[in-house]
């Protein structure tokens, strides 16, 4: 059947989804000659790899565009969507921290890792978030933005010191915030002339004073902001800003490093190893555009493979260059010589780790008489003799846990006598009729954590919502070890604990313990710290503290007239739902 539709396929630049057998797109690319792209998957040898992806092909489908740009971008949206298991995907999992000057009337400077990248005041990335605070607490002495979150009705120590405007009892205008802002992009941009000036004039002007403690940390600052901005033996005298990508690659494997470069030196360094099939350049598109559009874009950017990166020109208007000498050369073969470095190191530990992964889910798969589950969601429950009941559902994909689909749920069943079932029950029927809902996906095998019950637990709520999901239950010994696995028809396979699938099931059924576990000491850590006041219609976080910096106990609360209340300017309905409950005999929780 494929042959057939490859003889229909078009000369066209386009777009390509590869379908498995159930439907499922496991990879999407794009190409300026679509016949001639598609048709080099399905003839000639290929590598184990690329092999492997080709059998688990049932079928393609192809959107065809004028331009190859235009089908690069609709690949990216595709695979944004549907997240192809076999395409490059930017892991969530790693971010950097950046320094911002807020976008508000009164703005103040934060550490962030949610970036808007629409602010001009937004500077960095850091190495890592150390760094970026001690930086900022450097631009907290030097420059007198606000501090607090919610401006205060009087002004704080930061004011008497000199390092806040205190706008909650002065008017600031823009003009003045202007001034401040741009004395902060100057320094953050390496010019700190001015400021340490400054600082060393008010060193002496102390010293003469006799005010030695004044002029030590005068002294202190103007060493910090020195060992902040010291110079790199490779500098760029311009200080542009601008990112330098090195791109290596080996015959299953491509490595990317790159290099922030501010202020014309290098802030902070990502690299990112992975395989790739038939051709290096999609992956490498497709990483450096997912990033692109999480991250600001430079002024400019410094490559040795110009030609794997010249779409990002049209799609982002940056400049691309692939320097051949002086500095910005020096600084590319630098970078260069890390990627060799990092495809050296992580090609052996990437391939084993393929071996594990697919090879444990293959395992898992002929077990228990399924599809490969690529896609695996397992359950854990977690209850204290039948309070603060929780469940924790774990995601892993290919193998690898995906925590930013990980998902917490608080339970209504709190009998002690139900045991796990009822609350098995009340889980998967939450997360299995949401799905049906809101049309999402199905997983290709579900884990619940437990025997014989939890699982005909599961395979009623399964029923019930008329799904047919593979299903299993793992089993922990005496020891509380994963020990065995039960099928949906309660057949028991013992588990070989050399095994890549025992590891693999161990890490799940651990991972789902340990996320139903952490979530249930916090419920129990807020309970314990609960008060009767949380019960009370009316009475939030800011009335709660309220009225306990003021009457200091429940039992003064009960004492406490209308009047006492009413002077604490909490509304009259809520001051009657207080004492109504209040003196109800609510035990006292102080």
């Amino acid at each position: 059947m494929i042959k057939e539709t490859l003889a229909l396929v078009p000369t066209s630049p386009g777009c390509y989804q590869m379908i498995d057998a159930h439907g499922n797109i496991i990879y999407v690319g794009k190409a300026k000659n679509l016949k001639n792209r598609l048709t080099t998957y399905f003839t000639g040898s290929h590598d184990y790899k690329t092999t492997k992806m080709i059998q688990n092909i049932e079928r393609f489908e192809y959107i065809v565009t004028h331009t190859e740009i235009e089908a690069l971008i609709l690949e990216i949206d595709l695979i944004k969507k549907y997240q192809p298991r076999y395409n490059v995907l930017l892991t969530d999992d790693k971010s950097y921290p950046y320094i911002e000057i807020t976008q508000e009337r009164h703005p103040k400077l934060i550490v962030t890792r949610t970036l808007n990248k629409t602010n001009k005041h937004l500077y960095g990335p850091y190495p890592n978030v150390k760094a970026a605070r001690e930086t900022l607490n450097l631009l907290h002495k030097l420059y007198p933005l606000r501090k607090c979150h919610k401006l205060p009705k009087q002004p704080c120590l930061y004011y008497y010191i000199d390092q806040c405007l205190a706008p909650c009892i002065h008017k600031v205008t823009p003009h003045d915030y202007h001034s401040i802002q741009k004395a902060i992009h100057d320094f953050l941009k390496g010019n700190t002339t001015p400021i340490i000036k400054q600082l060393k004039d008010k060193m002496l002007d102390a010293s003469e004073k006799l005010e030695f403690e004044r002029a030590q940390e005068y002294k202190i600052t103007i060493e910090a902001i020195q060992t902040t901005t010291q110079q790199q033996s490779v500098t760029l005298d311009d200080l542009k800003d601008r990112d330098l990508i090195a791109i290596i690659n080996d015959a299953e494997h491509i490595a990317l490093e790159t290099f922030f470069i501010r202020n014309g030196k290098i802030s902070a360094h990502d690299k990112k190893v992975f395989a790739y099939y038939l051709d290096a350049e999609s992956p490498v598109l497709e990483y450096c555009i997912q990033f692109y559009q999480n991250y600001p874009l430079p002024s400019e950017i410094l490559t040795n493979q110009p030609h794997l990166l010249d779409p990002l020109k049209t799609l982002f208007q940056v400049e691309l260059k692939h320097p051949q000498r002086g500095p910005k050369r020096k600084l590319l073969e630098l970078a260069l010589l890390n990627a060799k470095q990092s495809l050296s190191e992580a090609t052996q530990t990437l391939k084993k780790q393929s071996e594990k992964t697919f090879g444990a889910l293959d395992e898992l798969a002929e077990l228990l008489g399924i599809p490969t589950p690529y896609h695996i969601e397992a359950f854990d429950n977690s209850h204290l003799f039948g309070t603060y009941p929780v469940s924790s559902l774990v995601v892993f994909k290919n193998a690898i846990p995906s925590k930013k689909d990980y998902r917490k749920y608080k339970l209504s069943t709190n009998t002690p006598q139900s045991g796990d079932t009822d609350q098995m029950k009340e889980v998967l029927y939450r997360r299995y009729q949401r799905l049906l809902y809101e049309n999402q996906k199905a997983p290709d095998l579900i884990l619940v954590d437990g025997g014989i019950h939890q699982l005909n637990a599961a395979k009623a709520i399964l029923k019930e919502l008329n799904l047919t999901i593979p299903l299993a239950g793992i089993v922990k010994s005496d020891k509380h070890k994963t020990s065995h696995l039960i099928d949906q028809t309660d057949n028991a396979f013992q588990l070989n604990p050399h095994s890549k699938l025992f590891h693999l099931l161990a890490q799940v059924q651990e991972e789902a313990h340990r996320f139903a576990i952490t979530f249930h000491k916090e419920l129990r850590h807020k309970g314990i710290y609960s008060t009767v006041l949380d019960r009370i219609p009316g009475v939030g976080e800011t009335t709660k503290k309220k009225l306990l910096h003021h009457f200091k106990t429940i039992e003064a609360m009960k004492k406490a007239s209308y009047d006492d209340f009413k002077a604490l300017k909490i509304p009259n309905q809520t001051i009657l739902n207080i004492q109504k409950t209040l003196h109800k005999g609510a035990p006292d929780d102080d």
